[in-house]
């Protein structure tokens, strides 16, 4: 398979995606779009401007591994920050559509993608570099990932069901974006067919931690304190 047909794959999984939250946010009435999100500090408007700026930030790097030319993610920490505050305080129309135009400038250009651009390296907002075809896995993550955080009846049980295949790499992304050192853990997750998955994280000798995979996806991006995990969860670094 080559890389465009592989993310010719990954991309199919994004677009329906963006169909749900084009749907979710098209959906929304003032008090919803008000109320606040399962993210601190943040209402369902905030999670919906930075769902728009994430897809543009990524259209970015796609521009850079097809043009050659160098195109930072943001601006910078505190013009990303802006942006979404900014992005917040728009019409429940405005905010909607710019959730939809978004999402379809990140499908369009992902799709006029060369198939030598997709293993250019770019440089992702945390720093690290990564190739072009690692953008649609973020931006998997990303869609699958902040369902859950608009507290509208997402739990992350189904966030992993909607991931399907990409759930294991989904889970190690996560891993890889933590910025600090991570406690030693062998994580498992367990479906309930019986499916299972394994990570391996931090050095020394680790802490087994197990549980559904919608338990797991939740411990490992920090929304749970890993208290429904079998095994005793260390403290993970914030995160990014």
């Amino acid at each position: 398979m080559t890389a465009s047909e592989r993310a010719h794959v990954l991309l199919e999984r994004v677009r329906a995606l963006h169909e749900e939250w084009a749907r979710l946010a098209r959906g929304l009435d003032e008090a919803a779009v008000r109320g606040p999100s399962a993210l601190p500090g943040w209402t369902r408007a905030h999670l919906l401007s930075h769902l728009a700026r994430n897809a543009d930030g990524l259209v970015n790097l796609l521009t850079w591994a097809k043009s050659g030319v160098e195109t930072p993610m943001y601006a910078g920490e505190a013009a990303r920050d802006d942006d979404i505050e900014k992005g917040a305080y728009r019409s429940v129309e405005e905010i909607a559509e710019d959730v939809v135009d978004s999402a379809a400038r990140f499908v369009e250009v992902a799709s006029s993608m060369p198939d030598e651009a997709w293993q250019v390296r770019v440089r992702a907002r945390q720093g690290r570099e990564i190739p072009a075809e690692f953008v649609l896995w973020l931006r998997l993550s990303e869609t699958a990932i902040h369902l859950a955080d608009l507290d509208l009846g997402y739990d992350f049980a189904r966030v992993a069901e909607l991931l399907g295949d990409e759930f294991e790499i989904v889970v190690g992304n996560a891993i890889g974006m933590y910025g600090g050192e991570l406690p030693s853990v062998l994580l498992i997750a367990v479906g309930a067919d019986g499916t299972r998955h394994e990570w391996r994280m931090g050095a020394g000798e680790p802490v087994t931690l197990t549980g559904s995979p919608g338990d797991v996806l939740a411990w490992i991006t920090g929304r749970s304190d890993g208290s429904t995990l079998d095994g005793t969860a260390p403290p993970l670094p914030r995160w990014l």
